[in-house]
This record gives structure tokens, sequence and C-alpha cells, in this order.
């Protein structure tokens, strides 16, 4: 069995792998042998991209953490580099499973190099690479994270008020309450606007399915780009809403649901509870699950799933929802 860290983890005449820790202030790079740690700002990710060229690095894995990796992925992408950007809890599990209990930035910049070389031999390493974001995507990305964080704000600044007691706190709380108000219809203004600009058909389509409404729309195009260009399976595990089993022997254990990208299963279970209830073929295909003794909970989940497919469909084949049926019809004009 090959060792990984010899040679930090690459058989001879094979490119090198890499791992990258990425925190607020610092890229912590381990590539081959070499360790080093960089700012994390542009002049820093220039730096490890040159580190990366110039080492032949076939594949560099780093993790997800809040937005700080998007400058490094986004230089790596730009200099043709293939990058796999994890969830840190796949990164944790592989860690915990080499029996790595430490953690420091230079020892989780081996591991991830560690996880590149596994995932680089992997049959299916293609659909652990991060596609690159078109700018457009990315903004609208943010302005839906901005408009989250203003709703999150607005939802904590109206409990505030719900507990104050003396006028002037009130007063305060109230005169905050309203300029977030402003900032939300002023933000969901330029987020129609650039919906509009650069992706407006796909709006439009996903406009025609009843229970489907703004946000789940800027959020679907925003945060979901693979809609439409995976199958049905594959889509619906990568959102986290295929039953997964949980099988041992002779047990069959209960299927649940979990992983994939929270923030899409968040507004597709807001759409399907309004789906279910006018949406006439998800509310169908609820009632039928709830009659043949679903519970309600796993037969909403299942709606969630139903939806999900029918618009992988409509963005794949680019038609509009027909109303009377499941299936989806050619879009006039």
């Amino acid at each position: 069995m090959m060792n990984m860290h010899q040679q930090g983890g690459a058989t001879e005449g094979k490119r090198p792998n890499a791992g990258i820790d990425v925190s607020k202030d610092f890229l912590d790079v381990c590539v081959g042998d070499a360790e080093v740690r960089m700012p994390n700002d542009p002049t820093g990710c220039a730096a490890v991209v040159e580190l990366m060229v110039s080492s032949q690095v076939d594949l560099i894995v780093l993790e997800a953490t809040g937005g700080f990796e998007r400058g490094a992925v986004g230089a790596l992408q730009d200099a043709a580099l293939m990058v796999a950007r994890v969830n840190p809890r796949q990164a944790r599990d592989f860690a915990k499973s080499m029996g790595a209990l430490a953690k420091t930035d230079k020892v989780d910049a081996r591991l991830l190099r560690d996880f590149a070389n596994v995932i680089a031999n992997h049959k299916d390493r293609a659909k652990y690479v991060t596609p690159m974001v078109e700018p457009e995507r990315q903004l609208l990305s943010e302005m839906i994270t901005r408009r989250r964080q203003l709703i999150e704000m607005q939802v904590a600044e109206g409990n505030r008020l719900a507990g104050a007691r003396h006028k002037d706190m009130v007063r305060s709380i109230k005169r905050m309450l309203r300029a977030i108000e402003s900032q939300i219809k002023e933000l969901d203004e330029d987020i129609d606007n650039h919906l509009d600009g650069h992706f407006g058909p796909q709006k439009a389509l996903l406009d025609t399915v009843k229970g489907v409404g703004p946000v789940t729309i800027m959020t679907m195009i925003a945060a979901l780009p693979e809609l439409g260009r995976l199958d049905r399976r594959a889509i619906s595990k990568l959102v986290g809403v295929a039953p997964l089993s949980n099988d041992s022997g002779h047990r069959r254990g209960k299927r649940s649901i979990w992983a994939g990208r929270s923030h899409v299963r968040a507004v597709l279970y807001m759409a399907a509870l309004v789906a279910k209830v006018h949406n006439p073929i998800i509310k169908a295909f609820f009632d039928r699950l709830v009659a043949a003794g679903k519970p309600k909970k796993v037969a909403l989940v299942a709606c969630m799933r139903k939806l999900l497919t029918i618009l992988n469909a409509m963005m794949r084949d680019q038609r509009v929802w027909a109303a009377s049926s499941s299936l989806v019809v050619v879009q006039n004009g």
C-alpha cells in the first residue's frame, strides 16, 4: 500500500498534490514535503499560485472557511489549477480516520494534502473539483448573503423591541428597524435588477412554478449553478434531500437526509410548504403519501425532492412549467 507521507504522498513520476489551510490572515500551504505560510491577501495568493505552478501541482484541496478562501480559490482557478473546496466536516472526518487528533495550521495543511492524494486518485475525482464561478453569480451570492445578514439583524432587533421597556430604547430600536428595512428594500431591488440583467431566462423559467418565489429563485441561481446539469439523483444528493441508507447485515436502519447545501435546502423547504398547498402536482403528491401512511415530515421532504427534480428538468430542457401536469412544456417565444 502507498505510504501517503512518503514524498508528500505522491508516487514516483506523478505530479504532487497540495493542501492549503485557510484562516482570516494566513494561507498555510503544504505541497510535496514543502510547507510555507503566506498572507491571505492578493500578494500572498499570487505567491501561492506561483508556487503551485512551479511545482506542477495536480490537485489542491482547501476547506470552505466562511468566505476567507475565496481569494485563494479564484487566483488558483484563474491560473487553470484544479481546486477542490471541501466541507470542513469532511476534512475533519478524514483527519480522524488518519488518527490525527492534534489540530494546528501546519498539521491541517499536511492532512489536506493527504486528502488531496486520495481525491486525485478517486474514480469520481471530477465531482470533487470546484467549478469556476462567474463574477455575476459570485456577486449575486454575496448580495444574497448580505440580505440574509440583514434579515437576521431585523429579527434580532424585533426580539429586542419586544423586551424593551423604556421609551428611549423603544425609539432607538425602531429607528434601527426602519434603517434595516430600508436596506433590505434597496438590496432586493439591486438583486432583482441583477437577476434581470444577467440571469433573466433562468429567472423567468423558475418563476413559472407555483410555490417558487423570489427568495427561492435567487438562491437556486446563486448557490446551485449545477441545476439542470446533473441528473435527479445527483442534484438531490448535492442539496441534501436524497434519503441515505443506514443498513448493516440484516438490520435495515431508518433513512435520513443530511449534509448537502443547507441554505439551498432551507429555501427549498419553504418552497415545498407553499407548493403542497398551491401547486396541484405537489399537493396531490403530498396528499397521496400521507394517505399511504407516511409521516407528514417525510412526505414534505419527498415534496422537496420532487420540486427540485422538476426545477432541474426545467433548467436542463429550458422549458416552462405546465400547471396541468408534472411535466414541462416547450417555452413559447
